[in-house]
């Protein structure tokens, strides 16, 4: 394999792993994105239960829930941003492997040409050793 083969190689293999280390990072931020928003509606039935149960404080409940619906908001929208994120890293990814199997497939095209053309020469220089053995024993 030529040089300038191996290094575009090396090059997307670098790319390939650095873009699945970040896919594997937003991966885990979107799981704690998603725990929150589970933790924050947990969190809003814990307090319409306790609502419930203590008419007094059965007013507040009202103001609660609009500000809870308000940080489940947030939280949704962060939860977009990163779900738009991990596509873009993803769509990123599939064309960093597109790239380096066009890579590897170049390169090995050209070591196959380099092989024929070796063995071409080969085969040239045995005929013309042939012709003259041939040419010198006559």
């Amino acid at each position: 394999m030529t040089r300038w083969a191996q290094s575009l190689i090396k090059l997307s293999n670098y790319e390939v792993e650095t873009l699945q280390k970040r896919l594997s990072e937003i991966a885990d931020q979107r799981s704690q994105v998603e725990m929150k928003l589970a933790m924050l509606h947990a969190e809003g039935e814990a307090e319409q239960a306790a609502a419930a149960l203590d008419p007094q404080n059965g007013w507040r409940i009202v103001h609660y829930m609009q500000a809870l619906g308000v940080r489940m908001d947030a939280v949704r929208r962060e939860l977009h941003l990163v779900q738009l994120e991990e596509q873009g890293v993803r769509d990123s990814l599939g064309k960093a492997f597109e790239t380096q199997k066009k890579y590897e497939q170049v390169a090995e095209q050209a070591q196959i040409l380099a092989v024929k053309q070796a063995g071409q020469r080969e085969a040239a220089q045995m005929d013309e050793l042939g012709l003259r053995r041939a040419a010198g024993g006559r």
